[in-house]
């Protein structure tokens, strides 16, 4: 009978530990009306808009994050009224990103060249990997997609002090455009 006390024991314990786990990332599907992109977020999204300039205009930007991980994971788009200035905007944007975070280095791809991360269905893509401080002082590491489809301009993000491969990969290959 203690033998199987223990057994008894051993397993409640087991079945206690694994009821206490929780998965970091609970990959859920993120649509947005209006929008033309679809994504895979790691969490339950905020939500914030808010009206900013771009490239010489008003325009309102969508903005969804959550953290999940120790990582902040960020997807923003904005509808521009000319798909012509869509790679303008995309530029700027990114250089205004970089400097919110006084990147110290960055690795930059244009326009023209292949991104290591992709999506499909994009006019043109930029990439950032670039080093940096948080609005804490505290050092941030971020991977970034900036695209665009038509007059539909786009950035997502990763931000954290370390970027984990199984947190960062599922989220940009997530990325779709139909």
């Amino acid at each position: 009978m203690p033998a199987r006390a223990a057994a008894v024991l051993a397993c409640l314990a087991a079945l206690c530990t694994l009821g206490a786990c929780s998965p970091t990332y609970n990959w859920r599907e993120w649509r947005q009306d209006g929008a033309l992109l679809q994504a895979l977020m790691p969490c339950k999204p905020e939500q914030a808009d808010r009206s900013v300039p771009m490239g010489g205009t008003q325009v309102v930007l969508h903005m969804h994050s959550c953290e999940a991980g120790a990582v902040r994971f960020a997807l923003a788009w904005a509808d521009l009224d000319d798909a012509a200035r869509a790679p303008q905007a995309l530029a700027a944007w990114q250089l205004a990103s970089l400097r919110s975070i006084r990147a110290e280095s960055t690795g930059t791809k244009s326009l023209s060249s292949e991104p290591a991360l992709a999506v499909k269905g994009a006019d043109a893509v930029l990439e950032t990997d670039a080093q940096g401080v948080d609005h804490q002082g505290q050092g941030v590491h971020t991977r970034a997609l900036y695209f665009a489809r038509g007059h539909q301009i786009y950035q997502v993000a990763v931000y954290g002090a370390r970027l984990p491969v199984d947190a960062v990969t599922p989220f940009f290959e997530g990325l779709r455009l139909p």
